[in-house]
């Protein structure tokens, strides 16, 4: 039997709720408490905000049809409203609402474990000028549940039966029972959702409702809690063309300064899966790239001057690392700021080949291993599945051949969903291996590239584990340890450890 959760918008997934946002307005403009409820009860179900929740009115159209009926009522009781009243005021002050963490987190465990999400929000269709706030609640919403119904659409708002009856036939979900289960703060949807045969709960506590939800489902939805991720199959897509025959597919998400996400080996923009939604949920443009095994950092310059992106936040892993710092050093007018993950700055060393370097680094003897075409991408891509459960975990690297002495069938790594390892081998099985090694081949070619350009300083903070062996024995940089050094520092309260 198909399972769904529905959540009430305003005081579930959203607070404060309506009602609370109209007593703290109430309180400013120096109103009688309760008036605002009052005048809606006074004028039935054709008032101005019921027209509006369902969709008769816009806002601009309702906000002077409220305020005449707010006029009449106070006149009626021997009243007069305040100078500093505006019904304007008050719903540019109903968009300004913090979202419910727990609640979110609840939402994505359930649909992990096959539940059906819903809201039923009785909103509106916002034509002000300050209609940002709702539109980044439905925003929001349409990517953290699998369906939201909107009383402005529906035509029928809380607690009318048919909005309840239209959400569960568009989940494919019968009310009897527990397989529907509802949430809301306020008593009279509880009853109606009780009379179609919907278990509800009445939100008194988000903690103590999610308890209950918890019983009633069977599944711990505080706890087994992940971070929200992108569904290859649901987010945005692009192509850039670098050069002929070259394009970079990009993943898009997000409004705001740019940030331009760079995945190392033998990754892809998918890496970045978890990082993604948060970063655009922060308020930044999202742009997640597939890196390819080729040239110097002017290609990602041409991807921003495609994309009419003048300066960029990069951040790296891996090569992807390597790259970002090459930026900062070689584009630095191009980089607002830079961050890489794993991957220190080695600073280029006019006098000394890299592959010479490579050779007396015993750690490093895979890279010395990738150098030859054709031999990698053999033992790599004769089986995926097995290539991409042995690069997922610790293992030891041989010169003789990387996987030696590994299992035909290893166990899958807990950090690696069966999901996630059929994506890996879906887009190596279409690009293969050769494009990521080459980033490994064209070490000696891209230091010539370096040692010919001039190269620019920037003011960084490294955090580093103390406990990590390559970067201890390998790089320049003082660590400090992590208890001793305050993050957060940028421009010239950071300790200068990028400039070569």
């Amino acid at each position: 039997m198909k399972k769904a959760v529905l959540f009430s918008l305003w005081g579930g997934v959203v607070t404060p709720h309506l009602t609370q946002t109209f007593q703290k307005f109430e309180e400013t403009a120096g109103i009688s408490r309760g008036f605002i409820k009052n005048v809606i009860a006074k004028l039935g179900s054709e008032n101005a905000l019921y027209r509006l929740e369902k969709g008769k009115v816009t806002l601009t159209q309702m906000i002077p049809e409220f305020e005449a009926e707010c006029q009449k009522v106070a006149a009626d009781q021997g009243l007069s409203l305040p100078e500093q009243f505006s019904a304007q005021k008050l719903f540019s002050d109903v968009g300004r609402v913090e979202f419910n963490k727990p609640v979110l987190d609840a939402a994505a465990v359930l649909r992990r474990h096959g539940i059906a999400t819903c809201v039923l929000a009785n909103i509106w269709v916002d034509d002000t000028d300050q209609r940002d706030g709702v539109a980044r609640i439905l925003s929001v919403l349409e990517s953290r549940f699998d369906l939201v119904v909107r009383s402005c659409y529906a035509g029928v708002r809380i607690p009318e039966p048919d909005i309840f009856t239209n959400a569960l036939e568009k989940l494919a979900v019968k009310p009897q029972e527990v397989s529907a289960v509802w949430l809301d703060i306020d008593e009279e949807s509880v009853k109606a959702a009780e009379v179609l045969g919907m278990t509800a709960v009445q939100v008194k506590d988000i903690t103590e409702a999610l308890k209950e939800i918890q019983k009633l489902t069977g599944i711990e939805v505080t706890s087994d809690l992940q971070p929200p991720s992108c569904d290859p199959e649901n987010v945005s897509h692009g192509y850039v063309n670098i050069k002929p025959g070259v394009r970079i597919h990009y993943v898009d998400m997000g409004d705001g300064p740019p940030v331009l996400l760079c995945h190392g080996f033998p990754e892809s923009w998918f890496s970045w899966r978890y990082q993604i939604p948060a970063l655009a949920d922060a308020g930044f443009r999202v742009l997640a790239l597939d890196m390819k095994g080729y040239g110097d950092t002017t290609d990602l310059v041409t991807f921003m001057d495609k994309m009419g992106i003048p300066q960029v936040t990069l951040v790296g892993h891996d090569w992807g690392g390597a790259l970002v710092w090459n930026m900062a050093q070689f584009h630095s007018e191009r980089v607002r700021a830079v961050a890489s993950l794993n991957t220190p700055l080695f600073p280029v060393d006019p006098k000394t080949n890299p592959m010479e370097k490579l050779k007396a680094m015993p750690i490093f003897d895979y890279q010395i291993y990738f150098q030859k075409p054709g031999v990698a991408e053999a033992e790599l891509e004769k089986n995926l599945e097995r290539t991409f459960k042995l690069m997922f975990i610790a293992s030891n690297e041989t010169v003789s051949g990387l996987f030696v002495g590994s299992p035909d069938d290893p166990a899958r790594s807990a950090i690696l969903s069966e999901s996630a390892l059929q994506y890996y081998v879906q887009q190596f099985t279409k690009s293969g291996f050769r494009g990521p090694l080459n980033w490994y081949r064209n070490g000696e070619r891209n230091w010539h590239w370096m040692c010919s350009r001039p190269r620019g300083k920037a003011s960084v903070l490294t955090v580093r584990s103390l406990s990590d062996t390559i970067t201890v024995r390998n790089t320049p940089v003082p660590l400090i340890p992590a208890n001793t050094q305050p993050c957060g520092l940028s421009g010239a309260d950071a300790p200068t450890s990028a400039s070569p």
